[in-house]
């Protein structure tokens, strides 16, 4: 049922025993679960492991349309189809890890009517295919995983996700459940305007988890490295152990050196192959006590309820981050320990990888103008004037991540200069599963010459056939989206296997507000650019911030756990007695160099054979901001296609602060 029910307290009780198997719901759940089956949306802030998949799993087979599930997270996703299956609930995944064969049985089912639970990423919804499809569905309910990513000023703001909410309002979606397990009351305010969800449909479980004792030590690095945290594990009762540590090659490092050392030890991090993560999880999710060194990437989604440890080798990057790692210890409910490793190192580690993914003046300023202005003619687009553009062309052309791209986008739209469209594909590949004369033969004889007309627009590889989709539209007169549909419904009835390429967002020219006036160098709208600038350093500060959050929780006297409840808006009376501090150990005392100081001593001088490598790669080493990324170990487009990450002098500076590399390279 797509409207508002009345269930009773006891049916959901029923319903709760004889499908998943569980006697009693946690904490929270049924309160969630009222507000959804009543027709509302909600928004659940339950910590790491306290049941929020259970409120959309229970409330999807309450209604007739079908719940589709916003999540980041391929392990997530795997593990939650998994579960559903072993208690009879049909439910399917669409993502980047899936063989075509996979994706075609997702699709049969899906379009069969008998799936009741859809997972995607966050990305999928950019997808024109996929959102053709979604079209065709009755969404009964949406849900928003890691929710707090759709706040701007969170600690994890992602692009993609500040469209969700116009895109529930698009597909006439039932109601929508946000899930998070870190947001703080601004976050949630946030969350819940964008989404439409009343006060009383807040549902706050807290945070306090009375089996973790939560230590902080500082140490350097080089006694981290060579004992401090083979002590530890020596020490103490073997266990599921998880490391988390910032760099990639700082995982490989480590591991190696527990395995050295006699552990059974593994490195996870995003660098790794697909095949290789997933068997480092398989492995960790298999074994009694196991012990991984990662990256954040690890973890997320990961459900092994015996973790006993959790030891954060570097500072984790904000108080967000260390709730939701450390939440990872003891969810069965038995004693953890989770301790941060601290050393000075750390901490300029983390800002650099801050100082420098903002854009310097020069990048905004021909961002912004590639967006404004008409390529072909060179003047100011028009209200109302229809382009699209490619975030990766982009990306490499300003050499900044594709991510900075995508937030400048965004804000552009929450300025009120440009609307979303549609993101559509240039190019169309498929390859026949069955002859033409097949596939024509089950049509009218209308559609049949339509389809022939298509088929003649491709150009013959080998096995695949290519098309250009907006000349293919022009050569035939048909409009695109009759184009798209119907390779797609090709596709689904398993005619052909179909591959997209060159992606491009659709956007329409709505205004410069009335702040952005003016000229400059770069071509105009020198007010929009100032304030764009202003709004990428306000973010730089509040994510220095972040890193200072937790150097204060780390070095103050007192309850460790009262100070990082109060962060989320917690209010403990009490202290924990079970943390650091309540067991008489003294803070840890770290300190650092305030942002961006000078520090004569750290830096006197650019490696001697710098000069020629910069000559060398004109492009990806022209400006002090790109030599200052690439000494600091920071990748940029440039330098991946350029293979300089595996450069020895890559990262040769990344203990020294960013803005004094910066300066040294300006000279």
């Amino acid at each position: 049922m797509n409207a508002a029910t009345s269930l009773s307290d006891d049916a959901l009780h029923e319903t709760l025993r004889t499908r998943f198997g569980f006697s009693a719901f946690r904490q929270g759940q049924i309160e969630v679960i009222r507000k959804l089956a009543a027709g509302e949306s909600a928004l659940a802030i339950f910590p790491t492991g306290a049941g929020k998949s259970l409120c959309y799993q229970l409330s999807a087979l309450l209604f007739d349309g079908i719940t589709v599930v916003v999540s980041p997270l391929i392990a997530l996703m795997k593990d939650q189809i998994d579960f559903l299956a072993g208690h009879g609930v049909p439910a399917v995944r669409l993502d980047s890890s899936l063989s075509a064969a996979e994706y075609r049985a997702a699709d049969d089912a899906l379009f069969g009517g008998s799936v009741k639970l859809l997972y995607v990423a966050p990305e999928r919804l950019s997808n024109e295919r996929f959102l053709q499809k979604l079209r065709r569905l009755s969404i009964a309910l949406m849900v928003v995983d890691e929710a707090h990513c759709i706040s701007e000023w969170g600690h994890n703001f992602r692009p993609d996700y500040m469209k969700l909410a116009r895109l529930a309002r698009t597909l006439c979606v039932g109601r929508v459940l946000a899930l998070t397990a870190t947001a703080t009351p601004a976050v949630a305010d946030d969350i819940c305007r964008e989404f439409g969800i009343t006060e009383d449909a807040r549902v706050h479980t807290g945070f306090y988890r009375p089996n973790l004792t939560l230590l902080a030590s500082t140490c350097s690095e080089a006694a981290k490295r060579t004992n401090t945290l083979v002590e530890r594990l020596q020490t103490r009762a073997p266990g599921a152990t998880i490391v988390y540590v910032t760099l990639q090659h700082t995982a490989e490092e480590v591991a190696a050196i527990l395995a050295a050392a006699g552990f059974s030890a593994r490195a996870y991090h995003a660098g790794m192959e697909a095949e290789a993560r997933t068997a480092v999880q398989d492995w960790f999710m298999a074994e009694a006590a196991p012990i991984v060194v990662a990256t954040i990437a690890f973890g997320m989604g990961i459900d092994k309820s015996g973790i006993r440890y959790v030891y954060h080798y570097n500072l984790p990057k904000s108080l967000e981050n260390y709730s939701q790692e450390i939440g990872r210890a003891g969810r069965d409910g038995q004693p953890a320990t989770c301790e941060i490793l601290a050393s000075a190192a750390d901490i300029t580690v983390l800002e650099n990888f801050t100082y420098g993914d903002t854009p310097d003046t020069a990048a905004v300023n021909g961002l912004v103008d590639s967006i404004l202005f008409d390529a072909a003619t060179g003047t100011l687009r028009r209200e109302g004037d229809l382009f699209d553009i490619s975030a990766y062309e982009l990306s490499y052309m300003h050499d900044v991540r594709p991510l900075v791209v995508n937030t400048l986008l965004t804000y552009l739209e929450l300025e009120g200069v440009i609307q979303t469209t549609a993101p559509f594909y240039t190019e169309y590949q498929f390859q026949p599963r069955r002859s033409s004369q097949e596939i024509f033969a089950r049509f009218n004889a209308d559609r049949a010459a339509f389809l022939k007309r298509l088929f003649q627009c491709a150009k013959k590889g080998v096995t695949w056939f290519t098309l250009d989709i907006e000349d293919a539209a022009q050569r035939i007169g048909e409009p695109r989206d009759r184009l798209v549909s119907a390779l797609t419904y090709l596709e689904e009835q398993g005619d052909l296997t179909l591959k997209v390429a060159g992606l491009r967002h659709g956007y329409r020219f709505l205004r410069l507000p009335p702040n952005a006036e003016g000229t400059d160098d770069a071509g105009g709208g020198a007010g929009l650019k100032r304030s764009l600038l202003e709004r990428f350093a306000t973010r730089e500060r509040n994510d220095i911030t972040r890193v200072r959050q937790v150097l204060e929780l780390i070095n103050s006297p007192g309850c460790i756990v009262r100070r990082l409840l109060a962060h989320f808006g917690e209010i403990r009376e009490n202290d924990c007695g079970h943390c650091g501090p309540c067991l008489s150990e003294a803070p840890a005392g770290l300190a650092a160099t305030p942002s961006g100081e000078p520090d004569a001593g750290r830096l006197s001088a650019l490696p001697a054979d710098f000069s020629a490598l910069r000559k060398a790669h004109p492009d990806a080493l022209n400006s002090p901001r790109q030599c200052a990324r690439f000494l600091c170990g920071l990748s940029s487009p440039r330098t991946t296609r350029a293979k300089l990450s595996r450069h020895p002098l890559f990262g040769k500076l990344s203990a020294v602060p960013f803005q004094q590399v910066m300066a040294c390279c300006e000279k």
